[in-house]
């Protein structure tokens, strides 16, 4: 059998792209060397596969009904999509936070109680991501692991990318936005805002971004890869270009001549797709999260194939 076909046998949810990128990477080994997409694979060879987020390809996102009902423990096993002995890796839902503050009642940090090991250790967060921002989100299971994990983000020698459904259509197919980002209180909480550079407070955020697909001139689906990890860094950048994210009550402005598309939903349309980082034992983790629910129906709606964007990683 050719490897790309048995990749196709026990991997369904893996492209082809990201299959070509693993065996041109090295990533992927037969019997210890290097192979090809056309290479056959015999009985008894021996096929190293990396962590992939296609492991749990069935692990659908859950809805925010769907979370009420579930325990912690319960809860956080729906949303493993990668685990080894050092890292958990969680698709985590869109309305969940992350951590505690005003008003949360449930969060991921009080969850991981439900998650202590044998010797009494908590799961430790090493990132964060917003309430409304749903996907990947990386969770050490040792304090070392969390130190090594803690340090690949803050030497920024991580590779996230984030996918957005955003209003119209920005006038370059790719580009990168580099500005000064400035919290500032409002009656409806804290916001960033785009500050000078030198102003108290102010800190420098970076963001590259590209056209996935568009649906006319109306609406576009964009790929991000945040640069740096500044406080809601990709919804004000991407309203900078023009380009506000749909459904983000903070920062998406509209002329009044414009309309809600019908059919998609008014939550926020940002999604953290995959995650590419050093694992604390050597090697990296490399995984994939499936759109929540009301992502993959806007994409259903608009005619967006997630293939596009996987074939051109």
């Amino acid at each position: 059998m050719r490897l790309d076909r048995w990749f196709k046998a026990h991997y369904p949810g893996l492209g082809f792209g990201h299959l070509q990128k693993l065996l041109r990477s090295g990533q992927i080994r037969l019997d210890g060397g290097r192979a090809k997409a056309d290479t056959r694979v015999r009985p008894g060879q021996l096929v190293r596969v990396p962590p992939l987020s296609v492991d749990k390809a069935d692990a659908r996102p859950l809805s925010p009904r769907a979370m009420k009902g579930q325990g912690d423990a319960e809860l956080l096993s729906a949303m493993l999509i990668h685990e080894d002995e050092k890292v958990f890796v969680f698709n985590k839902p869109a309305g969940l936070a992350v951590q505690g503050g005003s008003g949360v009642v449930r969060h991921v940090d009080g969850m991981l109680e439900a998650w202590r090991n044998r010797k009494g250790e908590k799961p430790r967060l090493v990132h964060r991501l917003d309430r409304d921002t749903s996907g990947v989100l990386v969770v050490a299971r040792t304090r070392l692991a969390a130190m090594k994990l803690a340090e690949a983000f803050r030497m920024r020698d991580t590779e996230k990318i984030y996918w957005a459904l955003v209003k119209g259509v920005p006038k370059k197919r790719e580009g990168r936005i580099s500005s000064w980002l400035v919290r500032e209180a409002t009656p409806d909480g804290d916001r960033m805002r785009v500050g000078r550079h030198g102003e108290p407070g102010a800190d420098h955020a970076i963001s590259t971004w590209r056209v996935v697909d568009q649906a006319g001139q109306g609406l576009s689906w964009l790929e991000l890869r945040p640069e740096t990890g500044r406080t809601h860094q990709l919804r004000v950048h991407t309203a900078q270009i023009g380009c506000p994210i749909i459904g983000d009550p903070k920062y998406f402005e509209a002329d009044q001549n414009w309309e809600f598309p019908g059919g998609i939903q008014n939550r926020l349309h940002l999604h953290a797709r995959r995650i590419v980082i050093p694992h604390p034992d050597g090697g990296g983790i490399d995984v994939v999260a499936p759109m929540p629910p009301h992502m993959t129906q806007s994409w259903n709606l608009l005619g967006f194939d997630e293939a596009t964007a996987e074939d051109n990683q």
